[in-house]
């Protein structure tokens, strides 16, 4: 099931209102479809995240991906678990991306996902474009568990 509905007075250039905040709750995740684009909006600790919801490997939707941290770079015989809760995996291979950034950690300069600006803004959570899109669908998805 999807609502769609024609872009007019609910966006300047550039600037889509996804949802209400009330509907992007700490832990919450929302698809919103945007010119045929997959994009996934994250809210993580009261920390927004979107970026498109397309692994560059194989094509593995990441809003069903784990949120997490990584291993630090470290001294031999030492581990180090840092960057919590900014990372998100690829659910069928594991690699992991910035949520911010949309980098890979593994070849950041080779790999990564489109990552786009998100932010809250009177009780609203607003994404920024690069450009004006004609048509912009909220999309359900299965959530798995929460």
């Amino acid at each position: 099931m999807e609502r769609c509905e024609e872009m007019g007075t609910s966006i300047s250039k550039s600037r889509i209102v996804a949802c209400s905040a009330q509907e992007l709750q700490d832990g919450d995740r929302q698809l919103l479809e945007v010119d045929g684009v997959d994009i996934a909006l994250l809210n993580v600790a009261g920390s927004y995240y979107a970026f498109r919801n397309k692994c560059p490997h194989q094509g593995v939707s990441m809003i069903y991906g784990a949120v997490c941290g990584t291993q630090l770079p470290s001294n031999p015989q030492e581990y180090i678990y840092g960057r919590h809760n900014e990372l998100i995996a690829c659910p069928l291979h594991g690699w992991e991306f910035d949520m911010k950034t949309g980098k890979s950690l593994f070849a950041p300069d080779q790999v990564s996902i489109k990552a786009y600006e998100i932010a809250e803004e009177a009780g609203e959570i607003v994404l920024y474009l690069d450009r004006e899109p004609k048509e912009v669908c909220r999309r359900e998805f299965v959530c798995f568990s929460r």
